[in-house]
């Protein structure tokens, strides 16, 4: 029965998750999850088709939420812009970390198969793509802001990707370190006071 079917995939998910979390990608076991659920391996193949499928089943669909609360953030950035005002528009981007913190402890299991289990998998460089994704939408909010007669100091190119890749992992750290929501939180006021400084200088806002 169709109730029966999505009994067992809630079941199975919930074992994937354990069993993830316990080994990681690579060390985890579709013969375990199967017994757990009491499934046989063939069965539980007719809901995933390989192990990769059933890691991407548990973040992606945060990864994909993600990404549109990054959009969000960016045109709500771009809005900003039009006043002209650099320093608001500052003020206004270093409201990032807070809510990118906010959202990574809503969906704290997902963020941390992502960072901390998810070697083997296409998801395994996660960290380094959203210090990618960020270091090209900062150039491009950059380039942006000329239009509306904004500029900021360049730095090298090579200095930018390291520094920004910096900030962006600093950022992930607290999962790692299983930081509670609440020292998170504290921590990304702590991560916006110590990198502003910083940006500020170098671009000289």
């Amino acid at each position: 029965m169709p109730r029966d079917k999505t009994e067992a995939h809630e079941k199975i998910i919930a074992a994937a998750v354990r069993e993830f979390m316990t080994y990681g990608f690579e060390n985890a076991s579709m013969r375990r999850i199967a017994a757990e659920v009491g499934l046989t391996v063939g069965a539980l193949y007719r809901h995933f088709p390989n192990k990769e499928e059933m890691f991407a089943a548990l973040v992606e669909p945060t990864v994909s939420k993600l990404m549109k609360k990054y959009r969000e953030f960016c045109e709500h950035g771009y809005e900003v812009m039009k006043c002209g005002d650099v320093q608001k528009l500052w003020e206004e981007s270093e409201s990032e970390t807070k809510w990118l913190m906010c959202f990574i402890y809503d969906h704290f299991e997902a963020f941390k198969l992502l960072i901390c289990r998810s070697q083997g998998t296409r998801f395994e460089s996660f960290v380094h793509d959203m210090a990618l994704l960020e270091e090209r939408s900062t150039l491009d909010y950059f380039e942006r802001m000329k239009t509306y007669n904004m500029t900021v100091n360049e730095l090298s190119q090579k200095e930018f990707h390291m520094l920004v890749t910096a900030n962006v992992s600093a950022v992930f750290e607290a999962v790692i370190h299983d930081f509670s929501r609440e020292e998170a939180m504290h921590y990304s006021e702590t991560l916006d006071a110590f990198f502003s400084a910083g940006w500020r200088k170098l671009l000289g806002i």
